[in-house]
Parts: C-alpha cells; sequence; structure tokens
C-alpha cells in the first residue's frame, strides 16, 4: 500500500493480514527497491514529508493521452483548509525546477503531443519556495517558446493568483488555452471562512472579471463543496445565487464527507446526508443548464481542434 492515505493512515493500515508492505509518499520512486528488500526487512517505510524541501523527480513520469500530456509541476500544500488533509499527506509546497518541466515537455513533443496540461496539489504557490524570483507565470513563459506544443493549459488554480499583472502577462502567450479552472468551493462569505480558504467572493468575483476582460471567450469551470459543517439554508442559497451570477461553464460538486485528521471532522453542526443530497443535485442541474446555454452559444462557429486520431472509413 502506498499514496496519500497510506501517508497518513498507517496504524488502520497495520490491522489488514493482506497488506504486507506500506510506503510513503516519499518512497513510491524506489518502489521496486523496496519490494525486491522486503522479504528481508520485512518493515513499513514511511518517512514524514512535512519535512520533505525539495522536489522529488520520479523518473520518466510521461502520461499522455492521444492529443495532450499531463505534466506534474509541483507537490504539496501549505493552505491547510479546514476540510483537507492533503497537507498532512504530501507535504509542504515543493516545485519542481525548470530545466526538469521543460526537458519532460520537450520529450513529449517529440512524440507528438501537441498539448500539455500543467497540474500539481497547489500550482498556484509554484516557485514560492525557491530562493530566485520564480512564479507560475515564468514558467509559464518559458514553456511557450517549447516548439511542438501548440497548447498550454492549467490545472486547478487559486483565485488570488489572478491579478492584472498576471493576467497582463499571460493574454501575451501564444498558446494559453483560453479554459480556466478556478478553487471555488462555496459563493458563501462565511462558508468560505470556516473552510480557510483566504479569498471572500468579492475577491473570487474580480478575479473572474478580469479574466473576462483580457480574455474575452474564456471558459470558466470551477469546484463546489456542498453541505459543508455549518451550512445553513440560508448560506447555501447565497452560494448558489452567487454560481448563478459568475456562469461558469461547469460546476465540479462535491458533497462534503469528514476527512480523519481535518480541523471540519470536528466541526459542529454536520449536515445530514440527505440535505447534501438535495443541495448536490440542485447545484448539479444548475451546472447542467448553463453548460448547455453556452454550447449553444457555439453553434455556427468555427474552432481549431485537436485531431486525436484518423480513421480511415469505407461505406
Amino acid at each position: 500500500m502506498t499514496g496519500c492515505y497510506a501517508q497518513v493512515a498507517k496504524e488502520e493500515l497495520e490491522k489488514y493480514e493482506e497488506i504486507d508492505l506500506i510506503l510513503g509518499n516519499n518512497e513510491k520512486k524506489d518502489i521496486v527497491k523496496y519490494v525486491e528488500n522486503y522479504k528481508k526487512e520485512e518493515k513499513e517505510n514511511i518517512t514524514d514529508v512535512m519535512h520533505q524541501k525539495e522536489y522529488v523527480e520520479f523518473g520518466s513520469t510521461i502520461y499522455t493521452e492521444k492529443a495532450r500530456t499531463v505534466i506534474k509541476i509541483q507537490d504539496g500544500c501549505d493552505r491547510f483548509c479546514t476540510y483537507c488533509i492533503i497537507p498532512y499527506a504530501r507535504g509542504r509546497v515543493r516545485s519542481r525546477k525548470i530545466e526538469n518541466i521543460e526537458e519532460e515537455i520537450k520529450e513529449v513533443a517529440k512524440l507528438g503531443i501537441k498539448e500539455v496540461v500543467l497540474t500539481g496539489i497547489h500550482i498556484a504557490s509554484y516557485g514560492k519556495d525557491f530562493k530566485e524570483n520564480i512564479s507560475l507565470i515564468d514558467l509559464l513563459e518559458r514553456i511557450d517558446e517549447i516548439d511542438g506544443i501548440e497548447r498550454i493549459r492549467l490545472g486547478s488554480l487559486e483565485p488570488k493568483l489572478i491579478t492584472k499583472e498576471f493576467v497582463t502577462r499571460l493574454i501575451k502567450l501564444n498558446k494559453i488555452c483560453n479554459h480556466f479552472h478556478l478553487s471555488l468551493q462555496s459563493g458563501c462569505r462565511e462558508t468560505l471562512k470556516r473552510m480557510n480558504r483566504r479569498y471572500t467572493p468579492d475577491e473570487f468575483k474580480e478575479a473572474t472579471r478580469l479574466l473576462r476582460e483580457y480574455f474575452p471567450d474564456v471558459i470558466l469551470t470551477a469546484d463546489v463543496i456542498v453541505g459543508f459543517p455549518g451550512e445553513t439554508d440560508e448560506e447555501f442559497n447565497e452560494s448558489y445565487e452567487f454560481l448563478k451570477e459568475i456562469k461558469f461553464y461547469k460546476i465540479h460538486t462535491f458533497k462534503y464527507s469528514k476527512r480523519a485528521g481535518t480541523k471540519a471532522e470536528k466541526f459542529p453542526n454536520q449536515v445530514a446526508p440527505e440535505i447534501k443530497e438535495v443541495r448536490s443535485k440542485k447545484v448539479i442541474a444548475l451546472s447542467n443548464s448553463m453548460q448547455e446555454e453556452y454550447n449553444r452559444s457555439y453553434i455556427g462557429k468555427t474552432v481549431d481542434v485537436l485531431i486525436e486520431e484518423k480513421i480511415r472509413r469505407i461505406f
């Protein structure tokens, strides 16, 4: 067993006789060695990821679809949202060196892949752990110059990253996709406070205004949690009306579920499952209607696409 759950739940996993070896996130890159040595050592190997200070390269990490590939640029998170176990499972922010990212993307380009998706645990924090003054936009400008790549797509972004300085540099890039996934979680000010999200609905709204100002055809998507502890009907309605106002293309909706070891696990006023279900269905219905409206706006338009495969059909 390895990964995030193994990292934070070693004692729980030790109860299962079927599990012979437990490895932490730092040990994944050496999984073959640990398996080979298992018969000699027969012990768990989990180091504290909270003390990991540099990004660990895992060798070949090229994951491709037919026309795109996913490139991991950082690991860890320093935000400590009250519902999230990730900082304890993945450690603090560790950014991958620009040179290593560029090298991997150049190898991808040689395979004929045209689109790269930059991902991580909290990519808005990219570069904050470097001694040099390097941030996500610096990385994007470097990737934009790589021959063979036609599209750069970003994973989930912290809304506070979207400043005028960031967007004015971003719009100059030739390959950046006009799709931005902003991590929202709630459109209610008080719920965001309990989540420790560190931004307000007004700040989020300003981020979307900036993106729409510089990217007229921008597509915005977001994550939303319903049924967070203490979320009243009034708070949910405030969040729901906010979603309607922003007009996302798609909302990824999640019903809050407890995570052992998080602050929210012990929060009072946990929301009943049946209430979460009703709220989830309402947000999903809203998302579907907004997506259909947006799709209809493209009827009659001509756009560029990436071809995944060519199939010769004989009729």
